[in-house]
């Protein structure tokens, strides 16, 4: 890494600090480059870097940042680059950071929504780091409740309220708004335009509820990328404003509930189209609008997720971490279809492992927790899709990841005929275990229609979970290359293209 000219001036902030942290100069270059491979960066800095720092020279790009976490985690409280005398910037690599407080988390996630709205080739390029699991995870399992949401409603009489809700602010197109003006403490003019004293009501809740179910919608039906962009954009021009504006304390936990639900799901929607390390950091935060919003529940469910995405990408025993950190913050008074969906999610993790007692013994906790759930239950809306269908897909999954074939072509069968037609990724995943279920039963014919079906699928999706799904399922066809069936799935795929 290369730095800018030297300033003239010593820096004694940092020099001041690294004193009261008893770092060395080797010891602070260490850790910065350790909390680096965090993040998905290759550092190396020595002691040298941190003697040219100390006498004003100014690090580049995202290091600022990474120092102050470093002191952060250090010393025990919240410390910026500025604190440090060192030059503010909008690091990519933000978002990991488990906020100390609602408006922190406010702050930490609106950026994140800012910056994929304007850098989304740059965004898609940050490494998933099974490292960046371990902190957030911890901090939502021993974390306090936090105290208080509200803002602005305390001290604010009736007269002012009254005046408050009869003016109404414009909201102004996107694309028609002028410069942004900056914000204190934040580089770059990196802000949003805000609505003061915006008062959120019952009814914006309800709208914000509507919005992410139709994104869900699309999600299932289309893939992540087919409107991904359009939820940032209204995360950022909608909710933000929201977020920064008047509500009481039932409000307010109801807002943090709401914006939680769809930071996951832009989430998901990156992490549907590969953009892992960025996925990573919007269920972090997501994980963090939970905690304000002061519901257990959910925050284990956008660990599920995370769980979910590390088994994607084969890091098995961080998905049965994260799964059972879950099921310990979540408690035993959760819905019985939430502890099947946290069952469920553990034994996936143990499937990619080839974990087979472990696996079958989470199939079967999540079994007899599904099997004890009544239809007038009380279940909340983000769990509503685990039923039946789900189950069998889990056990689908799990059964191909322990290649005991055909147990999971059975429960691949019995999830496609009780699947609805609007979950059609989840059908074309599912399809793929049932190819792949045929293939290893001997059965290649079948197996390559099935194949066949799930490509012209995913070939109308946007979703590069999809098309990897299907690049698998012709990697387990390699052996078998010379066939005929083989070579008329290849023809029928060409044909695709």
């Amino acid at each position: 890494m290369t730095d800018r000219p030297a300033q003239r001036t010593p820096n004694r902030q940092l020099a001041a600090l690294i004193a009261e942290a008893g770092f060395s100069n080797a010891g602070l270059a260490r850790r910065v480059d350790q909390l680096g491979i965090e993040h998905g960066l290759d550092l190396r800095y020595d002691k040298t870097s941190v003697t040219r720092w100390l006498r004003g020279q100014q690090p580049r790009g995202t290091t600022p940042a990474l120092i102050a976490e470093v002191f952060t985690r250090r010393l025990g409280r919240r410390l910026s680059a500025q604190d440090l005398g060192l030059d503010a910037c909008a690091p990519v690599y933000a978002g990991l950071e488990f906020a100390a407080s609602p408006a922190e988390a406010v702050d930490i996630v609106s950026g994140l929504w800012r910056k994929d709205t304007g850098s989304q080739a740059e965004l898609r390029k940050i490494a998933f780091t099974p490292a960046g699991l371990v902190v957030p995870s911890r901090d939502w399992l021993i974390g306090r409740p936090d105290e208080r949401v509200a803002r602005g409603e305390q001290g604010v009489d009736g007269a002012a309220k009254a005046a408050a809700n009869a003016v109404k602010p414009v909201r102004v197109p996107s694309q028609a708004r002028g410069p942004r003006p900056a914000v204190a403490g934040r580089s770059g003019g990196e802000s949003v335009d805000r609505l003061p004293g915006q008062r959120v009501t019952q009814g914006d809740i309800a709208a914000l509820r509507s919005v992410a179910e139709l994104f869900r919608a699309l999600d299932h039906a289309y893939g992540g990328g087919h409107a991904r962009q359009a939820l940032v954009r209204y995360l950022e021009h909608e909710v933000e404003p929201m977020l920064r504006g008047t509500y009481s304390e039932v409000t307010g936990r109801r807002l943090f509930a709401a914006a939680a639900d769809l930071t996951r799901l832009a989430g998901w929607t990156s992490y549907d189209i590969g953009a892992h390390g960025l996925a990573q950091r919007y269920f972090v935060q997501a994980l963090r609008l939970a905690q304000a919003a002061g519901d257990r529940g959910y925050g284990a469910y956008v660990l599920v997720t995370m769980s979910r995405q590390a088994v994607y990408l084969g890091h098995g025993r961080e998905a049965v971490q994260l799964a059972r950190v879950a099921q310990q913050g979540a408690g035993s008074n959760v819905p019985a279809t939430v502890q099947a969906l946290l069952h469920a999610a553990e034994a996936r993790g143990h499937g990619v492992l080839g974990e087979v007692r472990a696996s079958t013994s989470s199939l079967a906790r999540a079994e007899r927790a599904l099997e004890t759930a009544r239809p007038g239950d009380e279940v909340p809306h983000w769990a509503r899709f685990f039923d039946e269908a789900q189950l069998a897909d889990e056990f689908g999954h799990c059964h191909r990841d322990l290649q005991q074939y055909r147990a999971a072509a059975q429960h691949a069968e019995r999830s496609l005929q009780l699947r609805g037609q609007g979950y059609a990724r989840s059908r074309l995943f599912c399809r793929v275990v049932l190819a792949s279920a045929r293939l290893g039963l001997g059965e290649l014919e079948q197996a390559c229609v099935l194949g066949a079906e799930a490509a012209q699928q995913a070939a109308e999706m946007r979703s590069a979970r999809a098309r990897e799904y299907v690049k698998d399922f012709e990697r387990r066809l390699e052996p078998y290359r010379d066939a005929a069936p083989v070579r008329g799935y290849r023809e029928r795929v060409a044909a695709l293209v």
